[in-house]
């Protein structure tokens, strides 16, 4: 499924009067999940600035020890210090880079912003290296801009 064949799909699962926020954002986190192969591991941060810390919430594939990230370590607590977008090709080539699992080669986040505050992120990672282009990031910032009117 195309990014653009997905953007409905993601507007209509925020507009979903029945389920909670975490529930959409689970389901935000499937859709993508199944119908973009080179996904393959769907997550979200949330922003506590007060501890200066990213904490998990919603997410789609292997389990993950990082469920508290501070601020500045690791792509994840580099977005939420920069505010800009982070993709990484080839993620053995990076310095900061905490590892989740060996199958992990190349990772994007891009952050979520509320009233131009950044709260969180998503996060998604992938086995292949060097799979993310201009157009993903494209299309996870109209997700995040979908996601933010849950807030």
């Amino acid at each position: 499924m195309t990014f653009q064949e997905l953007q409905p799909k993601v507007s209509a699962i925020v507009a979903e009067n029945s389920t909670n926020r975490d529930e959409k954002l689970l389901a935000i986190c499937q859709l993508l999940n199944e119908n973009i192969e080179y996904y393959n591991w769907v997550g979200f941060y949330f922003a506590n600035h007060e501890n200066k810390t990213l904490h998990l919430g919603p997410y789609i594939g292997a389990e993950t020890d990082h469920t508290v990230i501070p601020f500045g370590k690791g792509i994840c607590g580099q977005v939420a210090e920069s505010n800009a977008n982070f993709v990484v090709p080839d993620v053995a080539a990076q310095d900061n880079y905490i590892a989740c699992s060996f199958t992990v080669k190349s990772e994007i986040v891009v952050p979520l912003f509320v009233n131009e505050v950044n709260i969180g992120q998503i996060d998604i990672d992938s086995h292949v290296i060097d799979p993310f282009t201009e157009a993903d990031e494209r299309f996870l910032e109209f997700v995040n801009q979908e996601v933010a009117k849950l807030f």
